[in-house]
């Protein structure tokens, strides 16, 4: 493959992940270049983490490649997997928004490939384009609003069936 053919390919493929993650998804082609232009790669190797509860968050992962395993320790119980993520998922999108230090390990499950964005870069690019930052941000509450109702559906099982 010659070496335009390749970067085409990849940022096609950066396009579609980003599309397809719901904090951006339903932005216009401009808005999805934007970000594209804003974002970075990182790569990990299997059992490495990308970083550990308690560190300060400054970047929104994207998996291009591979797993990442989102997990807890748990005092007297050992490790607690929330997810395992995979390609177009994304993990630490919080840190976009809060200056809070991380709440979960991320652990690379196997050779990963992440699309990287910081919170520096975002924040610059939703003061100069507002009408972008109308619509990201707008997406953002919708997911946050989504993981809430999940949380008080699980903390309502957890009630009804003696787990908590």
């Amino acid at each position: 493959m010659a070496a335009t053919e390749q970067v085409a390919t990849e940022c096609n493929e950066v396009h579609r992940a980003l599309s397809g993650m719901q904090l951006f998804r339903g932005l216009a082609r401009e808005g999805l270049e934007r970000i594209e232009a804003i974002a970075g790669e990182e790569r990990y190797q299997e059992g490495t983490f990308v970083f550990k509860e308690g560190d300060m968050g400054d970047k929104l992962y994207l998996i291009l490649e591979g797993k990442v395993r989102i997990s807890r320790n748990l005092a007297g119980m050992g490790e607690e997997a929330l997810a395992i993520l995979g390609p177009g998922e994304a993990f630490g999108e919080m840190s976009l928004i809060d200056d809070t230090p991380r709440s979960a390990d991320a652990h690379v499950h196997e050779t990963t490939r992440l699309l990287v964005i910081t919170r520096e870069s975002f924040e610059d690019l939703l003061f100069i384009h507002k009408d972008l930052a109308y619509e990201i941000l707008w997406n953002c509450i919708k997911t946050l609003s989504t993981r809430l109702r999940e949380t008080n559906d699980k903390m309502a099982f957890m009630s009804v069936t003696g787990k908590f």
